[in-house]
């Protein structure tokens, strides 16, 4: 009996063991892949450290405020980048977030020589992010415009009357927290918001106007909130030429006296842990190898989670919707 004892605590004993090594080497694991993806992350301090490159900058999907990324372009403007192309492939997003955008590209412009390359699409805030470049290339089939601002919100009112629910409220006058999406929109509320609409549309036209160089009739043809393609846009004034990067680079070259044949590496702008998908994968890995499935799991599921919540774009919209297929 005495020995069954010590043998049961024998093994306890190891499974304890067992366990703190495990989670030890999860942890030296991911400490050791964060490590080498800092230091190989196209946006840290030190990734440009000669004159011997160009930056290349990928402004994606929806466009909402990020300081971190205002940050990551100020640190692209004291590096060495011998020149920056941004490429672009957007349908727009918030009005402030596609301002804030718009005037970190026009700080690193003053610093840089910059270039604009739409990839497939600059609609709206993608739009306002690209002409804060003096140049914008596009290809023949993509898509650009969309001058407009929207603001949108969900009106439950009619379903709650259905089904007899009413939403009491007390507030210190009648436009505050207006609309609610509990009740009718009152007239003063949507005049209000009207106003906001037609005061950001007038400043994002205004920006179109002098950025693009055009007359109040040019403005007219292309600031009612369609969209055009590359070929339509040159003559429209929208954009400069028809091309891809090898173009872009073409005109840094012949335009802005940059040396030719200067490698072309990407600039990442969002550096943390959790935008970082090979070390999020590799993180999962490790912890299913070492028996932690069910953490590999969570993990896996946060990065999802991020990308959902990208979506959850509040206030004044400069985005491009096209209606669904049927």
């Amino acid at each position: 009996m005495s020995m069954d004892s010590d043998v049961i605590v024998d093994r306890r004993r190891m499974r304890r063991k067992l366990t703190f090594w495990r989670v030890a080497a999860v942890v030296i694991a991911i400490a050791a892949i964060a490590g080498i993806g800092v230091m190989l992350s196209p946006g840290s301090r030190g990734t440009f450290t000669s004159s011997g490159s160009i930056a290349r900058v990928n402004i994606e999907g929806l466009i909402r405020s990020d300081r971190q990324r205002v940050e990551a372009l100020e640190r692209l403007e004291k590096s060495q980048a011998a020149a920056v192309i941004v490429h672009i492939n957007s349908p727009g997003g918030t009005t402030a977030g596609s301002e804030q955008l718009y005037d970190a590209l026009v700080r690193l412009k003053a610093k840089k020589p910059l270039v604009v390359v739409v990839e497939g699409l600059a609609a709206s805030g993608g739009y306002i992010t690209a002409i804060a470049s003096d140049h914008i290339i596009a290809q023949q089939s993509s898509l650009v415009g969309s001058i407009g601002v929207l603001f949108q919100y969900p009106n439950f009112s009619e379903l709650l009357r259905t089904i007899g629910v009413k939403v009491e409220e007390v507030k210190s006058s009648p436009l505050k927290a207006a609309p609610n999406g509990f009740e009718p929109t009152s007239p003063e509320a949507r005049d209000a918001l009207d106003a906001l609409v037609k005061d950001s549309y007038a400043w994002f036209k205004g920006l179109v106007k002098e950025r693009r160089g055009m007359d109040d009739a040019q403005l007219d043809k292309v600031a009612d909130g369609r969209v055009f393609t590359g070929h339509q846009a040159i003559a429209l004034k929208l954009i400069d030429q028809l091309g891809d990067e090898k173009t872009a680079i073409a005109w840094l070259v012949e335009q802005k006296g940059v040396k030719k044949d200067l490698p072309v590496r990407d600039y990442k702008l969002e550096t943390r842990f959790g935008d970082l998908t090979f070390l999020r994968t590799a993180a999962s890995v490790a912890l299913d190898a070492l028996g932690f499935g069910a953490i590999a799991r969570q993990i896996e599921h946060a990065g999802m989670t991020q990308a959902v919540d990208r979506f959850g774009l509040d206030g004044m919209l400069a985005l491009w919707q096209p209606a669904a297929a049927n």
